[in-house]
């Protein structure tokens, strides 16, 4: 669902935490696919380095600026799950979660 925020273009999705198993694990969450192409539709041109756009996302009661990045091989946008905001919010992989972002700029 896409609404208006003082951020700039906000969206609430619900999403699964998986585990990027590398050197060192990455947490993320997958946005929807009707959001990710929403998004590169109305803001693919804030894209930079590595297809990112900036966000200011939120779980629970924590806020945070990051970037979306863009996963070609679910054709989405993936939110990274920072230490910090994990331990803040006790998230696990496999949790399910509620999720607003902001749009930077947008």
């Amino acid at each position: 669902m896409k609404k208006k925020t003082p951020e700039g273009t906000g969206y609430h999705f619900k999403g699964k935490i998986w585990v990027f198993n590398g050197p060192t694990p990455w947490y993320f969450v997958t946005l929807p696919q009707k959001i990710a192409a929403e998004i590169r539709l109305f803001h693919g041109s804030l894209q930079k380095n590595f297809g990112t756009i900036r966000v200011t996302a939120s779980v629970g009661k924590t806020t945070w600026k990051t970037s979306v990045f863009r996963d070609t091989k679910s054709d989405s946008y993936v939110l990274p799950l920072k230490a910090e905001i994990r331990k803040k919010e006790n998230l696990t992989a496999g949790k399910t979660l509620q999720v607003s972002l902001a749009i930077a700029g947008g």
